[in-house]
Order: structure tokens, then sequence, then C-alpha cells
């Protein structure tokens, strides 16, 4: 682990503070639209990305992972409002949700992150990198029928991902285009080399000079009809007359429904679908972390179950670890979870002070910046790089990427996985044992050496192999390396062993009484990871008198 990121919290603010910014600019209309889309009042997704910044940020070990509302809880929200026939009575099933991540996270339910395979946490980001560009295009152009962070096919507008780039050809704006047009020349501009040599440069971010050419430019054509921004196509953030109005758009949840039974199923769902996609984002971030250090993911849980607990109570929706906002933090230099958290106080400042400064930002300058996001995220490099790897690797990452463009982020990933494992399972039928040809001299006996961990996928192919020896010959089957081996193939080697004396065959079995049943991750822990001081206290003081 890097040292210089464990010397306080604000240590790293000269980098925390450019990229809470960015992630901050990012987070805004992405709280908004899965509010929008989610059937939600629109500022409960802001109270959720405040809580995912302030809240989760202070009790997670995830160093750049941001969390707030998921586009991917959006259709459960909508479905679960409708089905409880309030939004308080919602409120209460998020509070509850955050309960059941707690537990969770206790029963240390963290590890299922790790059982998902490299190739398709690269498939995941990559899908997502395309998906954003696919998604932003329309937005570039002046069309925002599709809320921004809508990641599903299938959009609610009834439109799909591509369907929709031929329905905004009919309502272009020449100002939304301008002014995306502007926004990428700042932020190309801004990444190259010789932009690095000004001092003042590495301070301010490119897409906050992006943003703020983008609101000069719409109040520039606020007096040109032609190329004026209509209110669909700036950010729409509520504005209160007040303070007072301000915190009476937090909302209570209605605990009187406590007997409702479909209040615990619908909290059930979001805590088992918020927690698997904050185990994807966190496994993805951690690949992208250039410091590669590992999140404790059982501490994550709780994080996210507290909170889940905390939006509940004051009127936000559910939330997770996102990818879009966290890639955003990295790829702006974030180092700390200071940024996080520096990211959720602005939105609450922000929102509180100025939000008809924040109601100027058109979507058309965060589409330009979510565009970088989605190429860093899907660079050429990445699919050459997996190709050169193999089908083994290729295969489920571009079945993961085609999943989540043409379905959704978590069926996508499904379908990635279910490759990888009939991959997986594939390869074990095809290798139960092993043979080496240059070793065997013919009239000599025949060595079938078994595999490590032997299982019943491997019973056809040892059938046919065992069956396909020639009468009179001399077999040795040798299980010195087996770990575990099936009760099927096990009757298998009983049933040719009495076949054998039949067929004038002469078997001799090695190894075949010595496995060793027992969890070698347990027996590590146990014996190794139970006395770590132990175990150093020697080197050191071997080192103390040298």
């Amino acid at each position: 682990m890097n040292t210089k990121n464990k010397e306080g919290f604000f240590a790293n603010l000269k980098n925390d503070l450019p990229a809470s910014l960015v992630v901050f600019l990012v987070a805004v209309p992405l709280c908004l639209g899965i509010a929008l889309a989610s059937g939600a009042p629109l500022f409960s997704g802001i109270i959720a990305g405040i809580v995912g910044g302030i809240v989760v940020s202070l009790l997670s070990g995830s160093q750049l992972g941001v969390s707030g509302p998921a586009a991917g809880l959006a259709v459960i929200v909508l479905a679960s409002i409708q089905q409880l026939g309030s939004f308080e009575v919602f409120l209460f099933a998020v509070v509850l949700a955050g309960v059941i991540q707690i537990i969770l996270g206790v029963l240390k339910a963290g590890v299922i992150g790790y059982y998902f395979p490299s190739s398709v946490i690269k498939g995941m980001l990559s899908g997502i990198g395309i998906i954003i560009i696919l998604k932003q295009i329309p937005h570039a152009f002046g069309y925002d029928k599709d809320y921004e962070g809508d990641m599903s096919f299938v959009q609610p507008d009834g439109q799909n991902t591509f369907s929709e780039m031929f329905a905004m050809l009919d309502f272009i704006s020449p100002g939304a285009l301008i002014i995306t047009l502007v926004s990428m020349f700042i932020l190309i501009i801004w990444e190259q080399p010789f932009m690095k040599r000004f001092s003042i440069m590495k301070l301010i971010q490119g897409p906050l000079v992006a943003v703020a050419a983008g609101i000069g430019l719409n109040v520039l054509f606020a007096n040109m009809p032609e190329f004026s921004l209509s209110a669909s196509q700036v950010v729409s953030i509520p504005v209160a007359d007040s303070l007072t109005g301000f915190f009476g758009q937090f909302t209570l949840p209605d605990f009187s429904q406590w007997d409702n039974k479909q209040v615990y199923i619908i909290a059930l769902t979001i805590a088992v679908v918020a927690s698997l996609e904050t185990l994807l984002c966190v496994e993805a971030t951690d690949k992208m972390d250039p410091d590669k250090r590992v999140t404790p993911t059982n501490r994550e849980l709780l994080a996210q179950g507290a909170g889940n607990m905390f939006s509940g109570l004051i009127g936000g929706l559910p939330i997770t670890q996102v990818i879009v906002r966290s890639s955003a933090n990295i790829q702006s230099g974030g180092k700390t979870r200071t940024s996080a958290f520096l990211h959720g106080v602005l939105l609450l400042v922000c929102a509180l002070a100025i939000p008809r400064v924040l109601n100027m930002i058109p979507l058309a300058s965060l589409a330009a910046i979510l565009f970088v996001v989605g190429y860093k995220l899907a660079k050429p490099a990445l699919f050459a790089e997996m190709f050169r790897k193999g089908r083994t690797q290729f295969i489920p990452f571009m079945v993961t990427i085609a999943g989540i463009i043409f379905t959704d982020l978590l069926v996508g990933i499904g379908l990635g996985l279910s490759v990888a494992i009939v991959q997986i399972l594939w390869n074990n039928y095809k290798v139960p044992y092993h043979f080496n040809v240059k070793d065997y001299v013919a009239g000599e006996p025949v060595r079938i050496v078994l595999s490590e961990d032997v299982s019943f996928l491997n019973k056809a192919s040892i059938m046919q192999t065992l069956n396909g020896l020639p009468d009179g010959s001399e077999v040795i089957i040798d299980g010195t390396k087996t770990r575990t081996i099936h009760q099927d193939v096990i009757e298998i080697i009983d049933d040719f062993k009495a076949n054998a004396l039949t067929r004038n065959i002469e078997l001799k079995l090695e190894g075949m009484d010595e496995w060793d049943a027992h969890d070698p991750v347990e027996q590590f822990g146990r014996v190794v990871l139970s006395h770590p001081i132990r175990a150093a206290r020697p080197r050191i003081l071997m080192n103390l008198f040298k």
C-alpha cells in the first residue's frame, strides 16, 4: 500500500479536492435522473448522494469508491413505491434494507465479490464505458427524453439505446451541440502533456473549466432563440425559497407499516441487489486503483448498510457504490476517501446555497465529461490485451460487454459469469487426469495420474478411458496428487477393478487412501494467520542482532 495515503484524512487534499469537484459535477445530474426514473421526489436523489458521500465514506474502507443512488435500483424502486402506495412507507423499507446489509456484513458475506472472475469484472468496466458513451450521445445533441443515469437497453421513453440515436436526429439542438463541442475541445486540450507544465492546470480540472464554459455559453445563448437551451437541457435541482423550505424537502419514513410483509420483502430485495452491485463495484474499483489497494468487503457492507439506514431515515433513495462516479474519481486523480466525502459536502452546500447556479449547467457539458470517462473505461488497448490472453479470458469478457449493452448491468454480469463457469466445467471435464505421451513406452505399464480434484463431471471421460484399455495390459492409477475425488468416480474405479480380472488387466492403485479432504484455506488460517506475531518475532530478533 502507498504509505503517503495513510498520513491523515486531508493529507492528499491537493489531489482529492479537484477530484471531488469532478465527481460532484457528474453526480448532480445522475442523482436527479435516477430519482426521476424511480418515481421518487427529485430531492431524494440529492439526499442519497449526500449520504453516500458523507456517511458511507467515513465508515468505508474503500479509498476510491463513491456511493450514491444507483441506476440498477431505479426499476425496483419505482415498482416498490407503486406497490406500497406511499414514498414514506418505501423509506421504511430502505431503512430495513440497511439493517439487512449490516447483518450481511457481520456474517462476512462480502466474500461473494471475490468469486467473480477478472475477465467478467473487466468486461463490466468496458461495458459500462461503452453504454455511458452510447447513452450520452442524445444528450450531447440536445435530445433529453431519457433520464440521466439510465443504463438499461430498453428505455422508459419507449426507445432503446440504439433507436434513441435515430430519434434524436429530428430534435438536434444547435446550442447544445456547440456546448458539447466546446466542452470536448477543452477536455481534450486539458489532457495534453504540454498542459501539465503549468502548475495552475494541475489544480484546476478540465471538467470544471468545461462546465464553466457551458454555463457561459448557456447565458450567452439565452437571448438567441435558435441556440437557447430549454429547461430539459439543463440540470434541474429543486430550489427552496428559504432554509426552512430546504429542510422541508427531507422526509421521514412511515414506521406504522411494520406489520406489512411486503415492506420486508422489498427491503430484502433492495439489500441483496444493492449489496451485489456494491461488491461488484468494489472489485472493479480496486482493479482501477493505481496503488492496487484492497477494500475490506465486509466493512463495505457495514458502511453501505449504515448509509441506507440513514438515507431512508431522512428521505433518500437506496444507495450503492457506483462505478461511474468511482471511475470519474480515479480518472480525476483522487487518492483517498476524502474525495468521496468532499463530493458529498459539495452536494449538500451547493444544493442549499446555490441551486440556481447548478440549474444553469447544460447537460451537454456533462455529456462531454462522461464521454471521456466512458472512453477511459473502454479503451481499445484493453480489448487487445484481453484478446491476447486467449479465448478463456476474451469470451467471458465480450459476453459481459454485450450483455450489459443489450440488457442491463446485473444481467450482463450474470451472462459473463455463466460463460466463465461453463468454460471451467468444460475444462474440468476435459482434464480428469494427466497422461504424459513422452514418458510412455509401448509394452510398459500405462500410468494414469488423477488430477488434484476429480469431480462427478469427470465420470464420462474416466470411464471411457478405462473401458478403452486393451485386454492384457498393465495399468497404474496414481492418486498421490489427488486432494478430493467424487464418490461416483471411486465407484467407477472399483467397478473397473472387478472388471479387470475378467480382461486379464493387471491394475495397481497408488495413493488411493491418502486424500486430505480438509479445507486448505481453513487450515492456513488456523495454523498461520492466527499466530502472526509469534511467527514474525524470531525474524525481528535476528535482525536486531545483525
